[in-house]
């Protein structure tokens, strides 16, 4: 898949929307926070999903996702976070609304492979998450880095 509007030096685009939006995740993940900008994905929901912590979005027409954009990825950063998302998503070219300035910008998003998923329900609520579950999910972001580390 070729790389949405890669800078001169190769580097990469991200939309982020759930669990990534918690700068300490990706910190570990990367070594480093990205730069990044708030962004919003139109004609997108971003659901729960029963039994997991982590949301899905799919297209919704008249719906809208607000994110991140995570700016400057290398290819080992994009692979790093490839090997991260679950294999049910499917990285897809999408063009965001940049909430910091007025234009759009093309990246890669993680979108749930599954239109219809039972275990898709209601929407997801990152502070309530960030409340919940992110020491548990920081951990197991940990142990993940050290598996991929053995590799």
């Amino acid at each position: 898949m070729a790389s949405p509007a890669p800078t001169a030096a190769g580097l990469h685009s991200v939309f982020i929307y759930g669990t990534l939006m918690a700068e300490e995740v990706v910190r570990v993940l990367l070594d480093r926070a990205p730069p990044s900008s708030p962004a919003v994905l139109h004609d997108h929901r971003r659901f729960s999903l029963r039994g997991r912590v982590y949301p899905a979005i799919l297209p919704v027409r008249g719906h809208a996702v607000n994110g991140k954009v995570l700016r400057g990825l290398t290819d080992r950063e994009l692979h790093v976070l490839d090997m991260f998302e679950d294999e049910e998503y499917v990285k897809t070219n999408v063009e965001v609304s940049l909430a910091d300035a007025s234009g759009k910008s093309l990246a890669y998003a993680y979108i749930w492979g599954n239109q219809s998923d039972p275990d898709l329900y209601g929407d997801w609520d990152f502070e309530e998450w960030r409340k919940m579950h992110l020491k548990d999910y920081l951990e197991m972001t940990q142990e993940f880095m050290q598996e991929l580390g053995q590799f």
